[in-house]
């Protein structure tokens, strides 16, 4: 077996790794889970005597039934394998090192470590390096060389046992149907579950991170306070700020500039939808909505670009001639743009929302004299009205999450206003702001951000309190 000096070429050690054997060992899982479902059938078959109806269930579940034995068993052991194999290589090839480098400290320790696997990978650059760590180089690719090949045997030997048990279980009787359902349900549960907890976990280190700003800054001055300067002094004998951490500020801005991309965003997505859906023939609404809807595929960098070169000073210069006063960065520019983003949004989902009513409601509509119009405003939007309210809210949530248009055409100002023509900053902005960096996670600057975070995450949620009471107050029910 060569070693990591002789595959130097040029200062870099260049290792033939065999980082891929894992992956290409699930994708031959997989390929072993398809057989075995094809041979789950054909035992069905065999036993049914050619006769299905003999069959409990289907060919299909069988098949299925023999599948999942190949590879759930197998993808256990797989993942553990992959999760715990680095850690546990990592400790023997510590425990091999020489003292001088096996009794440092932790931190030097793991420095230690990374270099080792730096030089793994070919990370490392050095013309001459250190002979102990090109041997724990080697005995660490010798052990990662082992335990991969020991997985494909782990791995492929319990597939192949799992098609053999399957295969002996497949009879006329077997409730093969009752056993695959069983395992998707418990599938489904699980994945319910991680969703909860992910959601109670990204809760719950919000909150905690919250609760530490609000021991260092008190929370009414965060909740009411009217002015946001989170620049502090970061030692006792350092002159500056003490910091302002006042949110009022950021929710205007916020509140101010989703506001004005919503009053563009939804009367022209709406209205388009509706004609799209009632109006529009189907040559031109076969080429209108995917060109509406390419607007939706634009990196948000270049609506900030497009803010920022273009309506800004267009603004402005409308501005300077009525006599007003308009900032280099303003709310206005910044909402425009923003609207024009999520036009997307509203119309398709609201298309597909109506286009969704039954036509025989349109058809019975028209039947008791109702014209075109009476029938969109009287039929198709109370029956539509719970899915045009979730397009709004998806529209509302983009808004309040935006950053780049932000930046780059309403600045970082936190100026407390309603006027559209001054520069003002967003929550997110500022989140974004206050996490860019090297940053200290005990000073109430960096923690403002979580703060933030948290009062974003209450204001969302009481949103859509807000609009699903709406939707089971107005909706109408129809059969």
């Amino acid at each position: 077996m060569p070693t990591l000096q002789n595959l130097r070429r040029g200062g870099r050690f260049r290792i033939p790794g065999d980082r891929a054997m894992p992956f290409y060992l699930f994708l031959s899982l997989l390929l072993f889970s398809t057989g075995a479902y094809y041979l789950g059938r054909k035992r069905a078959f065999a036993v049914s005597g050619g006769q299905i109806r003999n069959l409990h269930s289907l060919p299909s579940f069988y098949g299925s039934y023999t599948a999942l034995w190949c590879i759930l068993p197998a993808l256990i052991v797989f993942a553990l394998w992959v999760t715990l194999q680095p850690g546990i290589i990592v400790d023997l090839v510590v425990a091999d090192l020489p003292p001088e480098l096996h009794n440092l400290a932790p931190d030097r320790l793991n420095l230690v470590v990374n270099d080792l696997k730096n030089l793994v990978s070919g990370n490392f650059v050095s013309s001459t390096p250190d002979p102990a760590m090109l041997a724990a180089a080697d005995h660490y690719r010798n052990l990662r060389t082992i335990g991969n090949a020991a997985l494909w045997v782990v791995v492929l030997t319990l597939a192949t046992l799992g098609i053999a048990y399957a295969w002996r279980t497949i009879s006329p009787t077997f409730r093969a149907r009752n056993r695959v359902e069983q395992v998707v349900n418990l599938f489904l549960i699980a994945s319910s579950t991680i969703a909860i907890f992910t959601t109670l976990g990204i809760i719950l280190s919000v909150a905690f991170e919250s609760i530490l700003f609000f021991q260092k800054v008190p929370i009414t001055e965060f909740l009411f306070g009217l002015q946001w300067s989170p620049q502090t002094a970061m030692r006792a004998d350092q002159t500056g700020s003490s910091g302002a951490f006042g949110s009022v500020p950021l929710f205007a801005g916020t509140l101010l500039i989703s506001g004005i991309a919503m009053l563009i965003a939804v009367p022209i997505g709406l209205m388009s939808a509706l004609f799209l859906s009632e109006y529009a023939t189907p040559k031109f609404r076969a080429f209108a909505k995917p060109t509406l809807e390419v607007l939706a595929g634009i990196p948000t960098v270049v609506y900030g670009f497009f803010a920022a070169l273009t309506v800004a000073p267009f603004i402005r210069e409308i501005g300077t001639a009525m006599g007003l006063h308009v900032a280099s960065e303003s709310a206005l520019a910044a909402g425009l743009v923003m609207g024009i983003m999520i036009i997307p949004f509203v119309s398709s989902l609201s298309d597909d929302v109506i286009n969704a009513v039954p036509q025989s409601m349109r058809d019975g509509s028209y039947a008791l004299g109702a014209t075109k119009s009476e029938t969109i405003t009287r039929v198709l939007l109370p029956a539509a009205l719970p899915g045009i309210v979730g397009s709004i809210l998806l529209a509302v949530s983009r808004a309040i999450g935006e950053t780049m248009i932000v930046v780059m055409a309403a600045g970082l100002s936190a100026n407390l206003t309603a006027n559209p023509l001054e520069a003002v900053t967003t929550v997110t902005v500022q989140i974004v702001t206050l996490l860019t960096g090297d940053q200290e996670f005990d000073s109430p600057k960096t923690l403002a951000a979580f703060a933030l975070g948290l009062m974003l995450f209450v204001v969302t949620l009481i949103l859509n309190i807000i609009a699903l009471h709406v939707v089971r107050k107005y909706r109408e029910q129809y059969e």
